[in-house]
Parts: structure tokens; C-alpha cells; sequence
């Protein structure tokens, strides 16, 4: 979608070919037919650094639907709460007085925090080669700093184990969240179904001349040497195109390698999408009688559910719906349906009392199994660019190079890295991808 706006901005004819009747790929919404609701396949969060797909939102006209806040609640079993969040010191140092204040970690626990950071801050964690876990060890941390924060909010984030996860990535996390300035660390939410931001694509295009298909498949495509031209086919017909955008999972586009022409280069592709793999999120969603929360969300420590999303509050949904989220759920995800939604009930009473009194009147179960692609690491080597082996063909998707993590920010990062890519080659170069957020305070000579 970023992709085809911008390329549309710029003048361009742009049809979109969509497998689903709804937009937003892994980021969407759907009618669940075992509750009578619109459900996200899984909760998605934005930071103030995500530039690339707050203007993808901007451009679209939806970035009101977004809420921004800069708290972060992490709750102990029974109830007691540390608020994480800025203060008015300059960044890097912006959240230190409520770290400081945090009853969750103990003074070990700060001290091996604060000795982690200061080794981002100079420039300690960049090697690609190495794993955020064995980095953890060498800067001794804390079981506390561990069970807390490293594999609570930096691993979730990330949806891995620390072991599997890249220490590039995770110092960038780090960065963006905690270090670079508050408003890089402010965190949005949609305040609407993931698919309610995207239901203005449609109409964008088509102001612009372009067009949207929804429940089209594309079967393979076919590159006409002397025309210069794409022949796309699908499962109703064929499109004819001068370029086209390949904006796919890698799962699916190596499904889809067999299927285009035959290139030495495409092999080189294959054995990149083979390094990749995915990781699972699962959402537990709750509709109960009575209110169980006046937050809107929450962190939960020292359980097996991770996150707590108030949707009645913040998409002003009626009934009193809870979504629960667990990141990184390779074991929530093998459990049978009633298993997980009893360990969620459970939980949720754990950390919130009146759970007990309220009563469940329905709940869906979502196992979104292609979440996130993985970032082990090395992973950057496996991560192709925007120009393919094929002559007039582009690449875009979160695991293509863009320096970031599965994030929807990679995502849109993705799309714009792609048009950009294409006018190149057009001769008629222009810009879509947005700066990166400058750091603030201390961090604009740290940084340096």
C-alpha cells in the first residue's frame, strides 16, 4: 500500500492486486465469525520513530486514528504497578527518574539496566554477528533485568527468545524506545480496527487513476523482452504492466519464484528466502459484563501473557472487551483452544481482581503463526534489496533490506524504498522515504 500511494503521487497508473478481501496483510482486521466481532489478527503497536509509516498514514489521511501516549504500565502479580515513562530531563536521560522509581526491578536490577544502556550509549552493541543473549551475559545481567525487561519488552518486541534475536536490532529497539528523545518513544495505537486505516486506500488510488482488486491471486508472470513489458497472470485474467512491485511475505514470494522467468540471480534469491523463518504472536480477546480495568494498557510481569490491551477504551468499542497478547508464543501456540483460554482467564485475574467477579460472556482465539519473520543473527545477509534480479520488477516487504525489524514501519519503509527504486530506473527519480527522527537533548552529540 505505501508503495502504490506513492507511486501514485507521482503520477503513475497503479493497479493493486490483493489475495484478500480486506487490506493490511498481517497488520489487518477481520469479521470473526465465532464472536460477531471485528478482530485484529493480532495487536500492533507504533513508536514516534516509525517516519516512514506515520507518513504513509499522513498520506492516506488517517493519522488521527492514531492514540499516543508515553507510559508504559508494568503490573506484578497482585496488583502493584511501575509507570515507565519520560520526565523533563533531556534525552538520554528522559526516563531515568521513573526507572529509578520503578518498584518492579530491584537496585541490582537498575544498576545492570543502567550498565547495559550506557553500553548502547557508547557504542557497544553493533555487531551483527552476535546474539542479544550472549551479549546480556557479557554485561552481566540480572535475573530480574532478564525476566523483566530483556525478554518482556525488548524480546516481545522483537518476538524471539534472546538468543535468537540480533543485537543490532535490539540496541536499535533501545534506541528508538528508551534513549534517542520521549517523542521517539511514545507509543500509538489504533483507536479503529487495523483495517479502519486502510479503508481510504481504495479511494486514494482511484482519485489518482489507479485501482485496487481484492480476492485476486497471482499465479506467476511472464517478461516481454521486445514490448518491455509485464504480462501478471492471475486467477481471473492477466494485467499488463511496465513495472511491477512484488510486495509479499517471503513465504510467499518463494512460492511464487517458480512461476517468473528463469534467472541465474533468482537462485541467489531462493537461497536468501530459504535463511528466513517466521515466529508466532497469539491474541486471546475477551468480552466480559463489567469493566475488569480502568488502564488501557498494560504490561504484565512474571506470567505467560505479556500484554494487556483495554479495545473498549481504546477503540471505544462497546461491551468491556480485553484483548491479551503473547509475543514470542511458540508453547501458548501448541495449546488446544480451552487450555489457552483458561491460562488467559487465569492470568488476567491475577493482575486484575474484579476478573474474578465478571463474567466471560464470549472469547475468540487468534493464532497469527506468520507473525514476524525472525532476526537472528547475521540475518542481513539473507535480507535482499528493493532491486530484483528480474529487469522492471521491485521487491518490498518487512524482511527486504531496510534496516529494520518485522515492524510495520519496515513494512511501509519497504514500499517507499521500492518507488523510489522504480522512478530511478523511470529516469525520473523523487523521494518518498521519510527522515528518520533526529535524536533530541544529549542524545544530538552522543549519537554523533
Amino acid at each position: 500500500m505505501s508503495a502504490a500511494c506513492a507511486l501514485a503521487d507521482a503520477g503513475l497508473g497503479v493497479q493493486l492486486i490483493e489475495q484478500r478481501g480486506y487490506l493490511g496483510g498481517r497488520a489487518s482486521s477481520y469479521l470473526h465469525p465465532g464472536v460477531g466481532e471485528i478482530v485484529d489478527n493480532c495487536q500492533h503497536v507504533l513508536i514516534g520513530a516509525y517516519t516512514n509509516l506515520i507518513g504513509f498514514y499522513r498520506r492516506i489521511g488517517v493519522s488521527e486514528r492514531i492514540h499516543w501516549t508515553t507510559e508504559m504500565t508494568m503490573i506484578e502479580p497482585g496488583g502493584r504497578r511501575s509507570v515507565l515513562g519520560p520526565s523533563l530531563l533531556p534525552a538520554p536521560l528522559h526516563g531515568l527518574p521513573k526507572l529509578l522509581c520503578a518498584s518492579a526491578f530491584s537496585l541490582a536490577d537498575k544498576l545492570a539496566l543502567a550498565r547495559a544502556f550506557a553500553a548502547i550509549l557508547l557504542g557497544k552493541a553493533t555487531d551483527p554477528s552476535e546474539s542479544l543473549g550472549h551479549w546480556l551475559r557479557r554485561q552481566r545481567q540480572t535475573q530480574g533485568a532478564l525476566d523483566r525487561f530483556w525478554r518482556l519488552v525488548i524480546a516481545s518486541a522483537l518476538n524471539g527468545e534472546l538468543d535468537e534475536i540480533g543485537l543490532n536490532y535490539a540496541a536499535m529497539v533501545i534506541r528508538g524506545l528508551f534513549l534517542d528523545s520521549a517523542e521517539a518513544g511514545a507509543m500509538g495505537l489504533s483507536t479503529v480496527p487495523l483495517s479502519g486505516l486502510y479503508e481510504k486506500v481504495p479511494a486514494y488510488l482511484a482519485a489518482r487513476g489507479g485501482a485496487v482488486a481484492m480476492n485476486e491471486y497471482v499465479e506467476g508472470a511472464a517478461w516481454d523482452e521486445d514490448a518491455r513489458t509485464w504480462t501478471v497472470y492471475t486467477r481471473t485474467g492477466e494485467v499488463v504492466a511496465e513495472f511491477v512491485v512484488l510486495a509479499l511475505p517471503f513465504e510467499a514470494t518463494q512460492k511464487l519464484l517458480p512461476h517468473l522467468p528463469t534467472e541465474k540471480a533468482g537462485e541467489r534469491l531462493a537461497r536468501q528466502i530459504e535463511k528466513h523463518a517466521h515466529r508466532p504472536i497469539c491474541s486471546v480477546h475477551l468480552w466480559f459484563d463489567r469493566p475488569v480495568t480502568e488502564l488501557e494498557h498494560a504490561v504484565l510481569l512474571d506470567s505467560p501473557i505479556h500484554w494487556m490491551y483495554n479495545q473498549s477504551l481504546l477503540q471505544k468499542r462497546p461491551g468491556n472487551y480485553i484483548e491479551l497478547v503473547v509475543s514470542a508464543s511458540r508453547n501458548f501456540a501448541a495449546l488446544k483452544r480451552e487450555e489457552a483460554l483458561g491460562l488467559a482467564l487465569g492470568e488476567l485475574a491475577r493482575f486484575f481482581p474484579a476478573a474474578k467477579e465478571a463474567k466471560l460472556e464470549k472469547s475468540a482465539l487468534i493464532k497469527e503463526v506468520r507473525a514476524t519473520f525472525s532476526v537472528p543473527p547475521g540475518i542481513d545477509s539473507a535480507r535482499p534489496a528493493a532491486v530484483s534480479p528480474w529487469p522492471h520488477l521491485f521487491l518490498a516487504g518487512d524482511w527486504i533490506q531496510t534496516g529494520w525489524p518485522s515492524t510495520m514501519e519496515s513494512a511501509a519503509r519497504s514500499g517507499h524504498l521500492a518507488a523510489e527504486t522504480l522512478l530511478f530506473a523511470t529516469g525520473e527519480p523523487r523521494r518518498f522515504l521519510e527522515p528518520d527522527m533526529e535524536p533530541r537533548g544529549l542524545m544530538r552529540w552522543l549519537r554523533r
